[in-house]
């Protein structure tokens, strides 16, 4: 018989509780033997809860306990979970968690830890909830050489741009929806300030690549200033706003990641993914691309995500070598933003075809006009930051200002 533990007994650590005790006799002949829940640490009190008696509020007992093989860490924030999570890892006990932050600021650390004692630090729940993507990069898909993935991973700032999109309500107003739902935090900011998808792009660039990513290093943009006419006018054109989390590599080897708001054709599935879900989409030389889709949050999708982890985790006597990289100790393999290149959505306040053409050189067959003679239009060829501040002096000089623009994302 081995034991587990819980860090934190919050939304996810109960969840996991509860997914446990709901599953436990399927659980037990998946993992080849019995498992028994032996440890909850938490500093508040749940005298009413039926396992009250498994609470505790160190995590001395749990360390000393040699029956504890694997443990749940769903506390969330850098520390003290970082601290916990290292102390597990050096007393040979394997660690799976939910915690996107600590993965992204400490993952190599603590895959360097449990290499050190031959035990694993797991972390499939850190991105898209009970979405498998993960696994299936260090796994299924490790025979690919990767050269980008980008996806929807932010289940609040999607459901925010799905009501902007499908039922013309403003920013304030979507998110105000969002909270009442529950989808949202009363403080929002890490998911539409873009943090929450900065760090999972993080995670997955690391182990796509397989060097440490940090989020100082991502260029990252949220949805605060995406205005309900850009969202109007760029359906029109035949494309959607999304919050994108994208990391590319770049032919001189180097990679670029980034998160912000971009048009997204209609063609390219991401535009279909709406309302809470998440949707990554992977490019390797031997798959061309393949998508992943589903729930990126909740209670039971992301503690289904932490007991998977677990269940091979207990399976497993040794660290397994495919989910890993390392800390190059620089960030000189990642590529500066000012290198982005991407076709352009603008929205300017002139409506003259010619002008613009003459600044931009071929647009997109198709413009759209409004009644304040602004006009929007997609441009044609790719445009990096020296190209777009080019073309915005150019119409400065002719007093036309640019009151939006997107990059945009193609198939």
């Amino acid at each position: 018989m081995k034991k587990f533990a819980v860090l934190g007994c919050g939304v996810v650590g109960s969840g996991v509780v509860e997914l446990f005790e709901k599953n436990k006799a399927l659980i037990e002949k998946r993992c080849g033997q019995t498992l028994e829940m032996g440890y909850i640490l938490d500093l508040r009190d749940f005298p009413d809860r039926p396992y009250a008696n498994l609470l505790v509020k160190s995590i001395d007992p749990i360390l000393a306990d040699p029956d504890v093989a694997v443990v749940a860490e769903c506390m969330g924030g850098i520390e003290p979970a970082f601290t916990f999570v290292k102390s597990c890892l050096e007393a040979g006990k394997s660690v799976a968690t939910s915690n996107k932050e600590l993965v992204a600021a400490k993952g190599d650390i603590l895959l360097q830890t449990a290499k050190e004692h031959d035990c694993n630090f797991f972390f499939e729940a850190s991105v898209g909830g009970a979405i498998p993507i993960i696994r299936p990069l260090h796994k299924c898909l490790a025979a690919n050489d990767f050269s980008a993935i980008a996806g929807i991973l932010n289940g609040t700032t999607n459901f925010i741009l799905n009501k902007m999109i499908k039922e013309n309500m403003d920013f304030e107003t979507a998110l105000a929806l969002a909270q009442e739902k529950g989808y949202a935090e009363k403080d929002p900011t890490a998911d539409v300030d873009g943090h929450d998808a900065c760090r999972k792009i993080c995670i997955l660039s690391s182990l796509a690549f397989g060097k440490h990513v940090y989020p100082e290093s991502v260029h990252t943009q949220g949805i605060r200033n995406v205005a309900l006419k850009d969202v109007e006018l760029c359906n029109q054109l035949g494309y959607s706003i999304k919050l994108i989390a994208r990391v590319q590599r770049l032919e001189n080897g180097k990679i670029l990641p980034t998160v912000m708001p971009m048009a997204v054709e209609e063609d390219n599935l991401l535009s279909q993914v709406n309302g809470v879900y998440n949707a990554v989409m992977v490019r390797g030389d031997g798959i061309s691309k393949a998508m992943f889709y589903g729930r990126g949050a909740g209670k039971l999708p992301t503690a289904s995500a932490v007991l998977g982890d677990m269940i091979e985790e207990v399976q497993l006597d040794h660290t397994i070598p495919s989910q890993t990289w390392v800390n190059v100790g620089n960030t000189d393999f990642i590529e500066d933003f000012s290198a982005f290149s991407a076709k352009r959505y603008f929205r300017t306040t002139t409506a003259d075809v010619h002008t613009l053409t003459e600044i931009f050189g071929e647009l997109e067959n198709r413009t759209v006009s409004t009644e304040d003679d602004e006009t929007v239009f997609i441009v044609s060829a790719s445009m990096n930051a020296a190209d777009v501040d080019r073309a915005v002096k150019a119409l400065a000089a002719k007093n036309i200002q640019v009151l939006a623009q997107y990059p945009v994302l193609v198939s």
